[in-house]
């Protein structure tokens, strides 16, 4: 879903459908066109229109045959519902009333027109009140953060990070039924096999009376919750922390907080360890070494000149990180450690996972990252973002695609086009590099 949203890669993940849509609406998105007509009570309707992806699944008449058929479909999982031990009973009481929100999938074949950049982006998600109202709930729940960090060995900032980001401290969750959502994506459209099992999962959950109906509801693929959690990320992660035969990741703020404590520890988290610090880039730095792939210790960053902004000592040299530079060779670097890469599985964005972090740390007492950022630049359009890919791929270095979607193999592809012209590799896509592109 954040694909719509940033100007980063956002592969397909149990926890990523996240319920940062509901929390900006289309503030990521731009332009969007929308239905002509709303229906009764706000809700939009489906535009009637072929998908962007150019499915086969996608196409307006594959749509209006699967939704044609829609009873029938769900009828058809009656059998996998019963290998799960759901009863009969339930299973007729809780799909008895379904019908397809075919709204949807015009948000799951969505292309924004723009994107918001990195800094905005943080600018908008770590602010005076969302700190604010953040202080207050690490205070109001001490006991259940103290319990879950001798449990789980989670920083609480963390999960309270992620439960401000994620639904602003539970005011902003999504209203869309759970079961519907995901009994729609799992009938009709082009991802059929991965909804099937979260309704499914959705399913079990109010089958075994963890929550009631009226608790699941959420974004448009079926996150729900303070800290949205997927039907079978819940299932892996949920606990029921305070004992009561419930697993109530929606109102029972004990159960909240440990589950996604449990997530993030399941995933790997390191105890006592930070997410990763704000680096200073020497100039003439190797940005081809800005990579994922490419950690190294610390210390070996330290020998290429990566130092602190004030000079700080890291406190581990013998960690190893990666470098991110998100706004290219003119913003800010980051050393990312292991818990970073953590995050990144709560919600495969970097930006997303750079927000939680920072926002963490201004929890904590930290300070706001001290570089600029190059804010005289701009977001290229989706149509510019195209254009960029076709130029790399007429030039030999992209071999993708072009769909007008950045991830690392875009990326890639400008940094050594730039690195061809002598320019800094660091795979940022500025207005200048689309100029030099086109030649000008």
């Amino acid at each position: 879903m954040l694909a719509a949203m940033l100007s980063f890669p956002l592969p397909a993940n149990a926890q990523a459908q996240s319920g940062l849509s509901n929390l900006f609406g289309g503030i990521f998105s731009g332009s969007n066109p929308a239905p002509s007509q709303a229906q009764p009570g706000g809700a939009q309707p489906w535009s009637g229109e072929d998908g962007a992806s150019g499915h086969p699944l996608m196409t307006a008449s594959a749509i209006r045959e699967a939704a044609g058929n829609f009873n029938n479909c769900v009828a058809g999982m009656w059998p996998d519902a019963a290998r799960r031990g759901i009863t009969q009973e339930n299973f007729q009481r809780f799909t008895a009333d379904l019908s397809p929100d075919l709204r949807i999938m015009d948000l799951l074949d969505s292309q924004p027109e723009f994107t918001k950049s990195i800094w905005d982006y943080l600018d908008i998600l770590v602010n005076d009140n969302r700190l604010a109202k953040g202080r207050e709930v690490l205070a109001k729940y001490k006991a259940q953060f103290d319990a879950t960090e001798k449990a789980y060995g989670v920083d609480r900032y963390i999960v309270a990070s992620i439960w401000g980001i994620e639904s602003n401290y539970s005011t902003q969750m999504g209203d869309r039924s759970v079961l519907q959502s995901t009994a729609t994506l799992a009938c009709i459209g082009r991802r059929q096999a991965y909804f099937r099992d979260e309704f499914l999962s959705a399913l079990e959950i109010l089958n075994r009376g963890d929550l009631r109906p009226e608790q699941m509801r959420g974004s448009w693929a079926g996150a729900f919750g303070p800290t949205q959690f997927m039907p079978t990320a819940f299932k892996r992660y949920a606990v029921d922390a305070d004992g009561d035969g419930r697993r109530d990741v929606v109102d029972n703020p004990a159960d909240l907080i440990a589950s996604t404590a449990n997530n993030l520890k399941k995933d790997g988290w390191q105890a006592g360890q930070t997410w990763g610090f704000e680096v200073v880039v020497p100039k003439g730095f190797n940005y081809m070494l800005a990579d994922r792939a490419k950690a190294m210790t610390i210390a070996q960053w330290e020998k290429l000149g990566i130092t602190r902004p004030a000079g700080q000592p890291f406190p581990h040299p013998a960690e190893k990180a990666y470098l991110l530079a998100p706004a290219g060779a003119e913003g800010p670097g980051f050393l990312m450690l292991q818990n970073y890469r953590v995050i990144m599985k709560y919600n495969p964005a970097e930006a997303y996972a750079l927000a939680i972090g920072h926002f963490a740390d201004r929890l904590r007492g930290g300070q706001p990252f001290t570089q600029p950022w190059p804010r005289q630049e701009r977001e290229l359009s989706r149509a510019e973002r195209l254009e960029l890919q076709q130029l790399l791929a007429q030039r030999g270095f992209y071999k993708g695609t072009p769909d007008g979607q950045f991830g690392g193999q875009t990326r890639e592809a400008l940094r050594n086009f730039q690195a061809s012209i002598g320019a800094p590799a660091d795979g940022f896509a500025s207005s200048d590099m689309l100029e030099r592109l086109r030649g000008r």
